[in-house]
């Protein structure tokens, strides 16, 4: 299984983004999985995203991958 943030997976940023509607901006993805209990090191990759508009979770993910890459240099 791939992992990321700080050991969690990839389905664990997505079980903190259910209910979210699509497109959705940056501050909706981090209300959202503020409202479901993501942990600090979820915020803070969701926090690192650029500010735009995000058409689906595919979309989120890569974002993600993105900055977890930053995050590693």
């Amino acid at each position: 299984m791939t992992r990321g943030l700080g050991g969690h997976s990839p389905a664990n940023v997505t079980h903190h983004l259910k209910g979210i509607h699509f497109p959705a901006k940056k501050q909706d993805l981090i209300r959202q999985a503020k409202k479901n209990g993501a942990e600090q090191d979820i915020m803070q990759v969701l926090d690192g995203m650029e500010e735009r508009e995000f058409d689906s979770i595919a979309e989120v993910m890569k974002a993600v991958g993105e900055v977890e890459r930053g995050m590693d240099r």
